[in-house]
């Protein structure tokens, strides 16, 4: 990652959904490259969350609170902030939460794509922009080895069908707009990345496991766990953010139309556990606690396995998982429990593990 940090330092660049967990650690870490980080997202939530905690609003050139289904809002803000990159992450990020709202979700997650592309279309100046979605936007068939960048998109629910949606609208921009063989004319380098189920320090949203088990953790209560047996390819959030930065630098290069495409950046095979192997070694790094199943009759549909491969990136990229499976549960319940323990600025937590990920 040092041998990119030229490609950022004094750029600008615009993270959509900078307030949320992705988007807060990205803020720091581009921060700490010397872009002029800038970033356009609904509010934080006011419950704790890494974005108010690390205070990342006061290292942003600029923090703007607006919905990205506003078209008109979010152009004007594009063509005032004239981004060398884009790194697009606003999204409705959760399943479950798709099924109580599957209109406002495919209205963010795929309106939302929609409208940042126009917006880039109307900027009319060279831009790296890097579209962000999820493992989910496969069409989950249940195989065992990881799905691959060519194979179909789909989604059994709503989050996973938007993102996979959003996959075909950003494939379509890059074919009908920004033609990488026409590069010349637009200047616009656009590509994709998927990647696993992210965990890491700050991370409070509802309805997923690491939160749900700090949460309970904290108050001494037993995990209440929904799908022990449900397989993902856990990773910390520096990995697949690592992949971004290093991907939109590769576009920005001289043969940067060469990644105008779709990338994969999940972790390793060995990386692959069950949800009870998480609980499990949250557990024994918090250093007490139990879980039980729940209890739960009608849960929604949730996938039982899940993998990516990452071999086209690890081969055209140079991209490399840093953190194996433990370490990476480590690494997590650490940022925890400093933060519970009052000692740590969370800014420093993250900044502390940026810089060992680094190495």
């Amino acid at each position: 990652m040092r041998a990119i940090a030229d490609f950022y330092r004094g750029k600008t660049v615009l993270i959509t959904g900078h307030t949320g967990f992705k988007g807060s650690w990205l803020s720091i870490w581009l921060n700490t490259l010397g872009a002029r980080v800038c970033g356009y997202a609904l509010p934080a939530p006011k419950t704790p969350n890494n974005f108010r905690l690390s205070n990342v609003a006061g290292i942003m050139q600029r923090h703007i609170e607006a919905d990205i289904r506003d078209h008109r809002r979010l152009k004007n803000c594009v063509r005032d902030i004239k981004p060398d990159f884009i790194f697009h992450l606003a999204a409705q990020p959760l399943v479950r939460e798709s099924y109580r709202t599957p209109r406002e979700t495919f209205e963010t997650n795929v309106g939302g794509t929609v409208n940042l592309l126009e917006a880039v279309r109307a900027l009319n100046r060279p831009c790296v922009c890097v579209v962000i979605t999820s493992d989910k936007c496969y069409e989950n068939t249940g195989k065992r080895e990881g799905y691959r960048e060519g194979d179909p998109m789909g989604g059994h629910d709503p989050y996973s069908a938007s993102k996979g949606a959003a996959e075909l609208v950003a494939a379509s921009y890059r074919c009908s707009f920004f033609n990488p063989a026409d590069i010349d004319a637009h200047g616009v380098k656009l590509a994709s990345a998927r990647s696993g189920n992210v965990i890491g320090g700050g991370d409070w949203a509802p309805d997923r496991i690491m939160t749900d088990s700090i949460a309970a953790l904290i108050k001494h209560k037993p995990i209440i766990v929904r799908n022990p047996a449900a397989v993902r390819p856990w990773q910390h959030v520096l990995e697949p953010l690592s992949g971004y930065l290093r991907l939109a630098a590769l576009l920005a290069g001289r043969n940067g139309s060469e990644y105008c495409e779709a990338w994969n950046f999940g972790p390793s095979d060995k990386s692959m556990h069950s949800v009870r192997d998480l609980v499990e070694e949250i557990i024994a790094h918090w250093g007490n606690g139990a879980w039980r199943l729940s209890s739960e009759k009608k849960a929604p549909h949730e996938a039982v396995l899940l993998t990516l491969s990452s071999a086209k990136s690890k081969r055209r990229l140079g991209w490399r998982n840093a953190w194996n499976f433990k370490q990476t549960v480590e690494k997590t319940v650490l940022w925890y429990k400093a933060w519970h323990g009052g000692k740590t600025n969370p800014r420093n937590l993250c900044l502390a593990q940026i810089a060992e990920h680094d190495h």
